[in-house]
């Protein structure tokens, strides 16, 4: 088998995840979390939430995973979040377009391209269906929406999406969450929880699912005023993989600092490359192999329309390079969508070190004309006008104004609109915040943590599977165990269980078979510590380190001490 394979075995034999509703003959592109892996994956968001809520002083929430439809006309969710989907005119099969070009040529990005020279592609190569065979040659690529829609209530009911990204949830409570940051900028909110996709085709395991976690911080800053603590990076060595770079044939990911990274201009925004710093820490963190580990940088045509900037956290598996998270500068794109489509003010109030005297351009329409005249058009007439004074004063300067309301023109007389410029005295103005955007895949990155901490060796003359994850993510940190089951060891054993659960540690207790079968049990299940106890009339017990098998011996009053020492990180297996 692949190690891909090897690990998706172990994962399924031992707990982590395995494809959900077996007995009905499974779903493709939902996974449940077994005993193993739901208590890592609830470790993994743990280490995000202490780094990107805690260590950052930002907000938390947890949103709604249904929302409304007008939610998602505003964020363009229902125009423009789709795939390239190719059907196969002989098995029927719905395909990735896309992905059916990538893994049959060299081209890496081909979701980038446009949908005309994707069917230029799929004919060129004389690609074929991956089911059945068949050649997709002049077969149509259409564009297919990824989200689940739903009904919210009962009979005509309003109908509804679950959320594609947990991002929304955050954006449209823009108005409520300003508050609780007492309206100063800059602040960040982060959620952890659920999304979900209508993949075309899931695959890769944890990697292409139609429900997955993502853990994301949005941070509402003034792009005027508010830059990050660039210093606290400055000196974290990263591999950046820039668009020049993928576009030479010759080109590869090479190490950076991220200092010189914005010095030298690789990275144009400086918060995005903040947190790239930070993120590339916080993969080492949790157990990301950094040899196996890079940051891409989007290319031209796979940009957002609304993004300057937007890099990838990508890791790499059995020879290919997969996306485990996005960093973006946004923009004011998604508070202005909001604001347009909505009655909330999705705004700040900046205040001024001193007041200001300006010169501000306003009407005051006459609308006992502007009724009888327009009638239902009179309203978005006046709104009109007042734009237009502010963008344009020179539009005022005949006898009449023209003005756009749905798609209809109306002129205007000059006498009746009541324009004027006057001088104004401000504290302050009204400003839409612009944001900076971290997305992290969490089933992506406890897949990678899994599948980079895969090893196999030799112990004693047999070979071993086991999972070298790190202490702080390992679903259980220590196994005890009694040596026999006489002499009251079974009973003293399961005590120290419990005094080790009682001080905070997760524990598992085993006296199933031989002390090398358990060993070998808990090696495969990554747990990092075991403690064996054998009667010793000392009061010690034997400390039995994962990777490297080495053994010590340690008194039994001293354990809870030495072992949250090891989970913490204050001390190390040699010290002992």
């Amino acid at each position: 088998m692949t190690e891909t394979a090897d690990v998706v075995e172990l994962a399924k034999r031992r707990g982590y995840f395995f494809q959900a509703s077996g007995a009905y003959g499974g779903v493709s592109g939902f996974y449940t979390f077994g005993p193993q892996g739901a208590a890592l994956k609830r470790n993994v968001e743990d280490a995000w939430r202490d780094r990107f809520t805690i260590q950052e002083g930002n907000l938390e929430v947890d949103a709604p995973t249904i929302a409304p439809e007008p939610v998602f006309e505003a964020s363009g969710h229902l125009d423009g979040f789709d795939d390239m989907l190719v059907e196969c005119p002989e098995c029927g099969e719905s395909h990735r377009a896309d992905h059916i070009i990538e893994d049959n040529t060299d081209i890496e990005e081909a979701e980038s391209y446009p949908i005309p020279q994707v069917e230029e592609l799929i004919a060129e190569y004389e690609l074929v269906c991956p089911s059945c065979g068949t050649g997709l040659a002049g077969q149509a690529v259409t564009a297919f929406n990824l989200m689940f829609e739903t009904s919210i209530g009962p009979g005509s009911s309003q109908p509804g999406y679950l959320r594609p990204e947990t991002a929304q949830g955050i954006f449209v409570e823009f108005p409520q969450l300003k508050e609780y940051a007492r309206n100063q900028l800059p602040f960040g909110v982060t959620q952890i929880g659920r999304a979900y996709r209508n993949e075309i085709s899931p695959r890769k395991s944890l990697l292409r699912v139609r429900e997955f976690t993502q853990a994301e911080l949005e941070l509402f800053v003034d792009p005027e005023e508010d830059e990050p603590d660039l210093d606290a990076v400055r000196d974290v060595t990263a591999p950046l993989y820039p668009a020049e770079a993928q576009e030479d044939p010759d080109g590869e990911a090479t190490e950076w600092t991220i200092g010189e990274a914005v010095d030298e201009g690789v990275i144009g925004d400086e918060w995005v490359a903040y947190y790239l710093g930070v993120a590339r820490e916080w993969y080492e963190r949790v157990g990301v192999d950094m040899d196996r580990f890079r940051f891409r940088q989007h290319l031209p045509g796979e940009l957002a329309h609304y993004a300057a900037d937007c890099w990838d956290a990508e890791a790499e598996m059995d020879g290919d390079w997969n996306e485990i998270a996005g960093f973006a500068y946004r923009g004011d794109y998604d508070l202005s969508k909001h604001a347009e489509h909505s009655d909330d003010d999705f705004t700040l109030f900046r205040q001024y070190d001193e007041p200001r005297t300006v010169e501000r351009a306003t009407v005051d329409p006459d609308m006992s004309y502007l009724g009888p005249e327009f009638g239902g058009a009179a309203a978005g007439i006046a709104d009109a006008l007042q734009t237009l004074a502010e963008r344009d004063r020179t539009a005022f300067d005949g006898d009449a104004v023209t003005v756009e309301v749905d798609g209809d023109a109306y002129d205007i007389p000059t006498e009746h609109v009541n324009f004027s410029v006057d001088e104004v005295t401000e504290s302050g103005e009204h400003i839409t915040p612009h944001v900076v955007e971290p997305s992290f895949g969490v089933d992506r990155a406890l897949y990678t943590v899994v599948h980079h901490a895969f090893r196999r060796d030799e112990v004693e003359g047999e070979e071993r599977t086991y999972l070298a994850l790190e202490p702080e993510v390992a679903p259980t940190f220590v196994g005890v165990f009694p040596l026999t089951d006489q002499d009251g060891l079974p009973e003293r054993a399961r005590e120290v269980a419990q005094e080790l659960r009682d001080a905070g540690l997760s524990v598992t207790y085993d006296d199933s078979g031989s002390i090398g079968r358990r060993y070998r049990r808990q090696d495969e299940v990554g747990t990092p510590f075991c403690v064996t106890l054998d009667g010793d009339p000392q009061g010690t017990a034997t400390i039995r380190e994962r990777d490297s098998t080495a053994q010590t011996r340690v008194d039994l009053d001293d354990l809870v001490e030495t072992l949250t020492a090891l989970r913490t990180g204050e001390a190390t297996f040699d010290d002992y």
